[in-house]
């Protein structure tokens, strides 16, 4: 089985949110499942140089705007499968990923790029993996090319949605300079009056997936369906949910070199050495009784902080401290800097991201919150079980499929769960949450259950493997 395994993110060359874990990740657990897989990502002038093994191709052709425009590929391994880096200044020397007016033709000219590619590599893959919708130009020019044959004419094509708000929307106008010729090229990409990457490449392509079994049933509703949930329910038999996995390689308290002690299951002792130094990073007294309650998110409403601004002040009150990393929207941002500032030792901010910074809060936190108003999968709070820190979150998406409510009759459990979008529901799961841990040997039995789940990438890439291999048999 050979698949080329496409994404606009991956770790380490790029990442702005889940998806570059996820791509990161992903590849290399597929070839630990016996599968020839290659990543094929842009080479954005962020991305670390030292990562890179050679020059492959300093002339690969690429049919574009009318013409034919000649870039370098380079080869990396650095994250455990071949990837294959394309090298184009003009459209990702910018100093980020994301965010500006031309990113459909920055993207699309990466999804041509990569078609060239494979021609030029010579051996076509049985699966090209798309993933969201900078990916879903590939889906499309495959599909439409493959009425004619052609190198990638047996080629199957699978998308993967790690979030359907974003949807790649551009002027209809823009279409025919892309190389999409009127008629049904072009119809698969209306929306609204608008074009839509990603709706075309779901509606053209062989299979989709979903990062979580829950959010593959959310996206076919209107609340969570951003418009195309017709289309979800139309292709609901092609339509997959596998839950995102952990690379156990990056993140495992025994090993983590973040960290400034290892610990595991069989003995938590070095947790408290990591909660002591997180509190020192923070400049916050050294009180280890005092339970640590942390967030690591984007700071936007999706992510529920809205909720945390009703409940925030209620969880010191309670006895709580309480550290954030990330940033967003100003609204949050001056609500965490007026929370530190009203409460200097008992909060702790950092605004930005920190990836170290990020695996220290996972040790030495007790309490870790994802109250999202939706998540197709979410990661945090599978690092934060499998590192003792007990997730509060909503019951939604990939947080609803992977935390199990604790149940002190049974001992059973991975952390605290509640439904309604309110923030009175997150207040009581969070003080249920501070309550059992005064409880010390409950505590211990959640903090054990959770370090042993197996969310490991090896048991997900063998799903994708099934997956695939069921792509030959619609």
């Amino acid at each position: 089985m050979r698949v080329a395994f496409l994404s606009s993110e991956a770790v380490p060359f790029a990442k702005t949110g889940g998806l570059g874990d996820v791509a990161g990740a992903l590849p290399k657990a597929l070839v630990g499942a016996g599968v020839d897989a290659c990543l094929i990502h842009p080479l954005y002038d962020t991305t670390d140089r030292g990562l890179i093994e050679e020059k492959v191709f300093d002339n690969l052709e690429v049919d574009w705007l009318g013409g034919r425009r000649t870039v370098s590929v380079y080869l990396s391994y650095a994250a455990g499968a071949p990837a294959f880096l394309i090298d184009a200044p003009e459209y990702f020397a910018r100093g980020k990923v994301y965010g500006f007016g031309d990113d459909h033709y920055r993207f699309a000219f990466f999804s041509r790029a990569a078609l060239a590619l494979l021609g030029r590599l010579g051996q076509a893959p049985d699966v090209l993996h798309g993933n969201d919708w900078p990916c879903g130009f590939a889906a499309t020019w495959l599909w439409a090319g493959r009425q004619w044959g052609g190198f990638l004419g047996q080629t199957r094509t699978l998308m993967s949605i790690h979030n359907l708000a974003y949807q790649g929307l551009f002027d209809p106008g823009d279409l025919y300079r892309l190389g999409f010729r009127g008629g049904e090229e072009s119809n698969v990409f209306m929306s609204n009056g608008a074009a839509s990457s990603l709706k075309a490449g779901l509606m053209t392509s062989d299979a989709i997936s979903t990062v979580s079994p829950r959010y593959s049933f959310e996206i076919q509703g209107h609340e969570q369906g951003y418009g195309l949930d017709w289309l979800m329910r139309q292709r609901r038999d092609r339509l997959v949910g596998i839950t995102n996995g952990v690379d156990y390689d990056v993140w495992n308290p025994e090993t983590d070199p973040h960290l400034p002690a290892h610990y595991s299951a069989e003995d938590l002792s070095g947790k408290l050495e990591c909660k002591l130094e997180l509190l020192r990073r923070f400049g916050l007294p050294e009180e280890p009784d005092r339970p640590v309650v942390a967030s690591i998110s984007r700071l936007v409403a999706q992510k529920g902080f809205d909720l945390i601004k009703h409940v925030a002040w209620e969880m010191l009150t309670a006895g709580a401290f309480f550290v954030s990393l990330g940033s967003g929207e100003h609204e949050y941002e001056s609500f965490f800097q007026w929370l530190k500032d009203s409460a200097p030792n008992r909060v702790g901010i950092y605004r930005g991201f920190d990836e170290p910074l990020a695996h220290q809060i996972e040790a030495g936190a007790d309490i870790f919150l994802m109250p999202s108003l939706y998540e197709p999968c979410g990661l945090n709070q599978m690092y934060s079980m499998r590192y003792g820190t007990v997730p509060v979150v909503r019951a939604t998406g990939g947080l609803d499929d992977t935390v199990e409510e604790f149940d002190p009759e049974e001992g059973t459990g991975t952390g605290f769960k509640f439904g309604p979008y309110n923030a009175h529901a997150l207040l009581d799961k969070v003080r249920e949450a501070l309550y059992w841990y005064t409880r010390k040997d409950a505590w211990g039995r959640i903090q054990s259950n959770g370090m042993r789940v197996d969310n490991s990438w090896g048991a997900a890439a063998r799903k994708y493997v099934r997956l695939y291999h069921a792509l030959f048999d619609l």
